[in-house]
């Protein structure tokens, strides 16, 4: 019972840490994308950048000649008309480029954390279960021991149900054996040693491929074949031709007892 609440146990753990995956390949996902454009637009700015520099000079003098009075008055006059400057400009498109800011550390750290502490509560998860499961059994002892004796029951019905499925599952290959093979099947089996590893016969419990260490079931008209580890689990009894009110439960399931319900 231990064992299959522990499996339970395991699976509740891996199928929430499977619903945060998603959100973890969401931030990577952000997290690189962030990059790339940050990337792109800093290599814009560094690469089309642009600066035009431009200079000009103007000069405006007018000389007007002659001694007499009309001449005189006219350079006093338009002489105050002449000019001269110079200009310079500069200018780059600076303003018109992409301005990218990274992210530092600190700011990815801050994006991960959540994303950690939610890994943690879905490994720690199991263990709130547990204090829970003794909270209400010390508050409530009697409910706790129903609980534990339901759990019990439900595990043998299961166990006795895998056996049933076990057995019959080798009594199919069993008879699946016993099958007269066609004729063609034999003549390549004994002219192509290539083919035998596909044509010989297997275990009857793990379809492993028959060797010379094999045990074959001595019993007239059995014949099933066992590899000695599934024969060792077996209890060196063949399920095949032993009588279904002969095979203890144990040759079947992990416990050295018969299966007893409790109440």
């Amino acid at each position: 019972m231990g064992c299959g609440l522990l499996g339970a146990k395991t699976g509740l753990k891996v199928r929430e840490l499977l619903e945060t995956l998603p959100i973890l390949l969401l931030l990577v996902v952000l997290c690189g994308l962030d990059w790339a454009l940050y990337s792109i637009f800093d290599t814009i700015r560094h690469h089309s950048f642009l600066q035009y520099s431009f200079r000009s000079s103007h000069k405006l003098e007018v000389k007007v000649g002659g001694d007499s009075m009309l001449a005189r008055l006219l350079r006093k006059t338009i002489g105050a008309l002449n000019t001269s400057s110079e200009t310079v400009m500069e200018s780059n498109n600076m303003p018109c480029l992409p301005q990218p800011v990274g992210l530092d550390a600190r700011a990815y750290w801050r994006a991960a954390l959540p994303i950690g502490l939610l890994v943690c509560l879905c490994l720690l998860q199991a263990f709130g279960y547990r204090l829970r499961r003794v909270i209400a059994a010390f508050y409530f002892p009697k409910r706790e021991k129903k609980r534990i004796l339901f759990l019990y029951n439900d595990l043998l019905r299961k166990r006795a149900a895998f056996t049933k499925l076990r057995r019959a599952a080798i009594l199919r290959r069993a008879r699946q054996q016993k099958a007269p093979r066609h004729p063609l099947a034999d003549i390549l089996h004994r002219g192509c040693p290539l083919l035998r590893r596909w044509l010989r016969r297997r275990c009857v419990v793990c379809q492993a491929p028959e060797t010379p260490d094999s045990y074959v079931c001595r019993t007239l008209d059995c014949e099933a074949v066992y590899c000695w580890s599934c024969w060792d689990d077996m209890r060196q009894r063949c399920p095949v031709c032993t009588p279904r009110e002969e095979l203890s439960s144990s040759a079947f399931s992990d416990s050295n007892d018969d299966t007893a319900y409790a109440w």
